[in-house]
């Protein structure tokens, strides 16, 4: 069983090296890259955003943070949206059904906000997370892709809930 539930900031540390491991060695960012600085700053994420971690047998095996538009860690929602970010899956825990019980987790509680739509950004060659998205009803909203830095180009998908 897959329990989701808020990061403690006790294990804002394990967090932050596991999303940063799954993001290093899925060679999406360079360790020295200051984003990989980023994925490991499980508290600032937590104070600006909020981030849940998924659990198996008690052992933290992935992690989302959820921004609202307002939030710094929100780059593409707009208002009546929630975004997602910084989805982390341990490979240890890959094909269990870790990373769409997260993506479900984020499309319940827009739900029960009332937002019209949840939004993502995602690189191309995120291959097993673009098949999560997919299935979960996520499609590409072209005029939205945008770029974080030069040679870095960002697919923005959304799945409508209305």
């Amino acid at each position: 069983m897959i329990d989701i539930r808020a990061v403690t900031p006790a294990e804002f540390e394990a967090v932050g090296e596991l999303t940063a491991q799954v993001y290093v060695e899925g060679g999406f960012v360079a360790d020295s890259d200051r984003y990989a600085s980023q994925l490991r700053d499980t508290k600032t994420r937590a104070e600006q955003a909020e981030v849940v971690v998924a659990l198996i047998g008690g052992e933290i095996v992935g992690s989302v943070t959820i921004a609202e538009p307002t939030s710094p860690f929100a780059d593409v929602a707009g208002d009546g949206e929630l975004e997602f970010r910084m989805l982390a899956v341990a490979p240890s825990a890959r094909g269990k059904g870790v990373g769409s019980a997260l993506v479900r987790h984020v499309l319940d509680i827009a739900y029960d906000r009332g937002d019209r739509a949840v939004v993502i950004s995602t690189q191309p060659e995120m291959v097993e997370a673009r098949r999560i998205y997919d299935r979960n009803g996520f499609v590409p909203v072209p005029e939205r892709n945008w770029a974080p830095a030069p040679g870095i180009e960002l697919t923005a998908l959304v799945r409508e809930l209305v």
